[in-house]
């Protein structure tokens, strides 16, 4: 990961080096701000590769910024760019789509390579996460993103929530995963987005293969949310997800573990956790805390993991 900021750089000088070296260079945006407001000026980033695509988290004092036809002339991306608000809000407008504001944690998506403004609606400036993905590699066959301007992505949406779950799982990946092993859910995203906006057709071969990736994703994110139930249940979650209970167990088919195998690994992960972290707490409440239907079941299954009592794993690990 590379991570930077103007604190490296005199005060006088920072807002000049972010627009020339930073907005142009990096983003390929023209940055503006008032003569008698740069000195103050501060702006960050990290850029983390994600195989072919980028992963951007950038926060900043307020500016304007416009990319224009020069800076799509000069840097030109052929990018789809999705778009996580964090914090604050921003504005966006431009020639050729309506304007619009995103709040805290909303997404929206564009292809690069398209005029647009944007500010911040607030004093706190800018902060926001962009993940962008090749059009190469994720554009179906005869499918053209020339008119995918900057729009939201509304929040009522079934997508929106296996977006989310799939952007969450590129943000929380380790470096030596997102080195080696995100394609498959970066193109899940990038699909379900273009399935978001109209470009890509649900049924499609693609499309349905994308919605399988999410739809996994998010059924592993509500087990954990879900993880202390012990009536926790492919049923529940299948519920849940909007899916039947035979799509929830064909989802798990082409993993490694089937559901209630998943299930009973992420509760021993959290026991070990809750063994490691929190001495005051009895065993009985850890396997109860866990979701364990009973405190032999704990034993048995934590015996068969460790190869010794829980009672001894925490002594071990103390």
């Amino acid at each position: 990961m590379h991570t930077w900021s103007t604190d490296q750089v005199d005060p006088k000088d920072r807002f000049d080096y972010w627009r020339e070296v930073r907005a142009k260079g990096l983003f390929g945006v023209t940055a503006e701000l008032e003569a008698d407001r740069r000195r103050d000026f501060f702006g960050e980033f990290s850029l983390r590769k994600l195989g072919d695509a980028g992963l951007v988290e950038l926060r900043a004092s307020p500016y304007r910024v416009e990319r224009r036809t020069g800076d799509i002339a000069d840097a030109a991306s052929d990018s789809l760019c999705i778009y996580q608000q964090l914090g604050g809000g921003g504005w966006f407008g431009g020639a050729r789509l309506d304007e619009f504001a995103v709040r805290d944690g909303m997404f929206a998506t564009s292809y690069s390579d398209l005029p647009y403004r944007t500010v911040p609606l607030h004093d706190d400036g800018f902060h926001l996460r962009i993940i962008k993905v090749p059009v190469a590699n994720i554009v179906p066959p005869g499918a053209e993103l020339g008119e995918l301007v900057p729009r939201p992505v509304q929040d009522e949406t079934a997508l929106r929530t296996l977006l989310e779950s799939c952007f969450r799982d590129l943000i929380e990946s380790s470096d030596a995963i997102a080195a080696a092993g995100t394609a498959p859910t970066v193109h899940a995203l990038a699909h379900i987005a273009l399935i978001e906006r109209g470009i890509m057709r649900p049924k499609s071969r693609l499309a349905q293969q994308a919605l399988r990736t999410a739809h996994l994703s998010l059924a592993r994110r509500l087990i954990r949310r879900h993880l202390a139930r012990a009536a926790l249940s492919p049923t529940l979650i299948a519920g849940l997800l909007g899916i039947s209970v035979r799509h929830l167990h064909i989802l798990f088919e082409g993993t490694e573990m089937s559901f209630s195998e998943t299930v009973t690994a992420l509760r021993l992960e959290q026991s070990r956790r809750l063994l490691r972290e929190q001495p005051r707490q009895t065993i009985a409440e850890v396997a109860f805390a866990c979701g364990f239907e009973s405190l032999a079941t704990f034993y048995r299954l934590f015996n068969a993991s460790e190869s010794m009592t829980p009672g001894d794993y925490r002594a071990q690990t103390a």
